[in-house]
């Protein structure tokens, strides 16, 4: 359905997710915690930006 490239990370984000792969795995899990954090708030902000334009 997708290609491989559509979904996957671009070039920088590639070598920094190769970079975490070599880390211990509680580093991997405080890497992860911060991108979840932060993928979340990106989303409600978006989520409150398109409420307050449909509003």
């Amino acid at each position: 359905m997708f290609d491989e490239e559509e979904r996957g990370p671009d070039e920088q984000l590639r070598l920094q997710f190769e970079a975490i792969s070599q880390l211990p795995p509680e580093e991997k899990e405080i890497v992860k915690e911060l991108l979840d954090g932060m993928i979340i708030r990106y989303q409600s902000r978006r989520w409150d930006t398109s409420r307050r334009q449909a509003g």
